[in-house]
């Protein structure tokens, strides 16, 4: 075990980190070796030691990343001098170009390169079924006030937090109403915010929202999109520094993107799938709170409309009964449940050459027998409460 607190690891590997690039500057490789090898030995001891911390998957990422810059830079101290070389031709190449450490040297402006631009193609709300009262809460957040902003001089909420099962359309719906308002959707994956550089997980929120900011004032529509948002700003049993101030720093942005008499619209989309763990100033700063449930019947019945539209049914299917039978499956589950029941008939055709024949209600039944709803009724119980508690449409 090592002999100092995580936190104090931590902000030892970060200054370690620092040293090593700094001296890649300078081309003193000897002393950026030094640094780079103790920074790596001290990451080996939080992924050994500290394997169920919230932040395991970022370490490990950054032992990877710095093991490879360590044998690269093995291997290139150790290259032979090239004949009239006066000394490594690589330490020469280095102190003429000094290497740039990726995002982290990029102008503020700039879209760090973490975050993924552009909502799926062609989405829109009509290809969600159900999910009517979600899509009227999001309509009056955001596409609202987008088209009439005069008509709301008390402004409008620009943090909506969408919460519910897996596989029950929330980042559809937030794609749906980028291409509704044409506005540039920026999707950024919670855990990558402080995975691409340790240490440096401020920056990138600092970075993520300078982007948009800059873009709402050009007159784009900005809709931050962040997935699995709990692993951001959930409440965890234990925290470090780079942790804290990414949190902190989330905070002054999302309050900087407030209505505060500036019509920018610059929109934060949080989705989770675990609401319950979310630490409640943040909870605050989602003045829309959607609960995205699983499909009713007739949110079933239109979706197995949809996805049955594209392969041929044979007449004794059902659809009315197979959506009574789907009672607790979510969006995804369904889709699921359609194409396992076509590959059944794909891979007949792919055993005889016959065919392919088309769905029939038993090929359904065979599919219902294996596949069960991947979301229990502990589970939905909890997300009501959660809904009766912090609900907010």
């Amino acid at each position: 075990m090592p002999t100092y607190g995580l936190q104090t690891l931590d902000k030892m590997v970060r200054n370690h980190i620092r040293a090593y690039w700094q001296a890649r500057k300078n081309g003193d490789m000897d002393s950026a070796y030094e640094s780079l090898k103790k920074a790596v030995s001290i990451l080996e001891d939080i992924v050994r030691f500290y394997r169920d911390i919230p932040l395991i998957k970022t370490y490990k990422e950054a032992l990877i990343k710095y093991r490879k810059h360590l044998r690269d830079l093995e291997r290139r101290m150790e290259a032979p001098l090239q004949a009239g070389d006066g000394e490594d031709t690589y330490r020469v190449e280095l102190r003429k170009n000094p290497p740039v450490r990726g995002e982290l040297e990029k102008d503020d402006s700039d879209l760090p390169d973490f975050v993924e631009k552009g909502a799926p193609a062609n989405i829109t709300f009509d290809d969600i079924a159900g999910l009517e009262e979600a899509k009227e809460a999001i309509k009056e957040a955001i596409v609202y006030p987008i088209k009439h902003p005069d008509l709301f001089p008390l402004g409008w909420p620009r943090g909506i937090l969408l919460y519910g099962p897996p596989g029950t359309g929330k980042t559809m719906l937030a794609a749906a109403v980028a291409n509704m308002v044409e506005a540039e959707f920026l999707y950024v994956d919670a855990a990558g915010i402080m995975s691409k550089w340790l240490g440096e997980g401020e920056k990138n929120v600092k970075k993520l929202f300078t982007y948009a900011r800059k873009k709402a004032k050009e007159g784009t529509p900005v809709i931050i999109f962040i997935d699995e948002i709990d692993a951001l700003l959930g409440v965890h049993s234990s925290e470090v520094g780079g942790e804290v101030r990414v949190r902190n720093q989330f905070l002054k942005e999302m309050d900087g993107i407030q209505d505060k008499g500036s019509n920018l619209h610059v929109y934060v989309i949080g989705a989770t799938n675990k609401p319950w763990v979310l630490d409640k100033p943040f909870i605050r700063r989602f003045q829309k709170r959607i609960y995205v449930p699983l499909p009713d019947k007739e949110a079933r019945l239109q979706l197995l409309k949809m996805l049955t539209s594209k392969i041929q049914l044979a007449p004794d299917v059902d659809l009315e009964k197979l959506a009574d039978k789907l009672e607790g499956y979510s969006a995804s589950d369904i889709k699921d449940v359609v194409t396992d029941a076509h590959l059944i008939t794909l891979r007949e055709y792919f055993k005889t050459g016959k065919g392919p024949r088309p769905v029939s209600m038993r090929d359904f039944m065979k599919v219902l027998e294996r596949r069960k709803p991947s979301v229990d009724k502990a589970m939905l119980k909890a997300y009501e409460e959660w809904a009766k508690r912090h609900g907010a449409l």
